[in-house]
């Protein structure tokens, strides 16, 4: 197993690690996830006056387009830093809106709380996913639904494919990922692993989508890098031993790399895939 694998296959990362992210993914991350949040939004049917739980919610990707849309929301994550962002842009905005710190392996909710449940690139990353998705349908309505927006295959995440190069650039001796040990990240790019999960949490009527990507858009190898490395705190871990000098070099070659695929002129555009799986709750189906 790679130093990779060996860090993001045994270790979830602990919650201070998610707070010293917060301010870049807040800043770099969120503001591109709204269209993804109104794929899945559309696909899970929500609408004014539903209650809505964002589950790992960060700092309101998905909670703050489904409050914005009519949906009374709960936002949830065991990070406070992320919480504490997710309420200070509900406020400014006046939207139906809160936050809780919250751990997704135990919802601190009754039964049969919400109409919808969702999570967008969060719990994608839990070790237990399938304790978690168990939750969010244990708090889900009979006849609600419950979705998951995750990415898929990483080989054709580009993001990740610059920045895996530019590490092995200036880092020779650098082990990527295996191909057959798949990190957290991408627990369930499978559309059919997907699809089990949300079968065996309880959901009928389950449906798989492979047709949205996620479009990234950097004018630089420091856009580039704090779009990583504000993420999600795998990043870090990858670059954590390296020094000032070295983590400088790899911005430098995700700065060519950018350029190239601009043409040195205007944004480059980098894509990934995702899979969205959505599932109905109904009457004695429960896991």
């Amino acid at each position: 197993m790679t130093d990779l694998e060996q860090t993001t296959t045994e270790h979830a990362a602990p919650v201070e690690a998610w707070d010293a992210i917060a301010a870049l993914y807040d800043e770099h991350v969120a503001p591109g996830e709204t269209d993804l949040a109104a794929v899945g939004l559309h696909l899970a049917g929500v609408k004014a006056g539903d209650r809505f739980l964002d589950v790992a919610a960060g700092p309101g990707g998905l909670g703050l387009p489904a409050a914005r849309l009519g949906a009374s929301v709960l936002a949830t994550d065991w990070s406070p830093r992320m919480i504490e962002r997710f309420e200070a842009r509900a406020r400014a905005e006046g939207l139906d809106a809160e936050g809780r710190v919250m751990d997704c392996r135990a919802l601190a909710l009754p039964d049969d709380s919400f109409d919808v449940a969702g999570s967008q690139f969060g719990v994608m990353l839990v070790p237990d996913q399938p304790q978690a998705l168990r939750e969010m349908v244990r708090v889900t309505r009979p006849g609600g639904r419950v979705f998951l927006i995750a990415y898929g295959d990483p080989a054709e995440f580009e993001a990740l494919q610059f920045f895996l190069a530019a590490v092995r650039a200036v880092v020779p001796g650098f082990e990527g990922p295996a191909e057959d040990e798949p990190i957290l990240e991408f627990q369930v790019a499978d559309p059919c692993v997907m699809r089990q999960r949300l079968i065996d949490a309880g959901l009928t009527d389950v449906i798989v989508a492979t047709d949205s990507q996620e479009r990234i858009a950097v004018r630089s190898g420091q856009e580039l890098w704090d779009w990583t490395i504000g993420g999600n705190p795998i990043p870090s871990m990858i670059v954590a031993d390296l020094s000032d000098e070295q983590r400088a070099d790899i911005v430098r070659v995700l700065d060519g790399m950018v350029q190239e695929r601009s043409g040195g002129d205007g944004a480059a555009v980098l894509t990934a895939p995702l899979t969205i799986g959505v599932g109905t709750l109904s009457s004695g189906t429960r896991a």
